[in-house]
């Protein structure tokens, strides 16, 4: 996949990368040793972090100000890693969906980061887009319905938007029959190691999905 930035985007916050990976993988579902995984990283996060301090976590704040930079309420619109630690702090813990959709939650809960996972086959052209979501664009968000993306960080194709770090379109969702993976990861804290973020997703996806061919991108705004 090519990627281009947006200027207004770029404009309004200066610091963003962003991680474009693509890999073969199989999708299926969650495994037992990948559930017992997740909980033990549940467990961890609700034994030494209260509600009060996730917003103050580096890479969940740089995030936040983003949101706001690009007009964005983040108490409205939560990014999507706030909206996980929120719930295993909580104590509600993380539903299960697949390998992979799990895989990039383990990936939000360890990095602070919002990663967006989407079917290849879906995705409209050769080419994504980081721009800001326009009031009336037409955006269907997973399990979510219609959002209102105005303001919010958001990544085209040569359709329209498909991913936000609040959610993801169902449009280019992973499905079972998932084998060709396109992931981005937004990285909105300037002090984070990109690198380390590329391992950390590679070792997840190759562990729980098999997922080999792995190439991945850094693009800076």
């Amino acid at each position: 996949m090519k990627l281009k930035i947006e200027d207004e985007f770029a404009s309004r916050v200066p610091a963003y990368r962003v991680i474009v990976l693509e890999c073969q993988m199989q999708n299926g579902p969650t495994s037992e040793t990948q559930k017992a995984e997740m909980q033990q990283l549940c467990d961890k996060i609700q034994s030494s972090c209260a509600i009060a301090d996730i917003n103050q976590r580096p890479a969940i704040a740089a995030t936040r100000t983003a949101y706001k930079a690009c007009g964005k309420d983040p108490n409205r619109y939560r990014p999507s890693q706030e909206q996980l630690m929120r719930r295993v702090v909580r104590g509600l813990g993380l539903y299960n969906v697949s390998s992979v959709v799990d895989a990039g939650n383990q990936f939000s809960l360890l990095t602070g980061c919002s990663i967006g996972c989407f079917d290849r086959s879906a995705i409209v052209g050769d080419t994504l887009t980081i721009g800001i979501g326009r009031e009336d664009e037409p955006y269907e968000g997973i399990g979510r319905g219609p959002i209102n993306v105005g303001g919010l960080p958001i990544v085209r194709d040569a359709a329209g938007g498909i991913g936000t770090p609040t959610s993801d379109n169902e449009r280019t969702k992973t499905t079972p029959s998932t084998t060709h993976l396109v992931a981005t990861i937004h990285i909105f804290d300037p002090s984070l190691d990109a690198e380390e973020m590329i391992a950390t997703i590679s070792d997840l996806l190759t562990r729980h999905t098999g997922a080999t061919d792995i190439k991945a991108q850094v693009f800076q705004a």
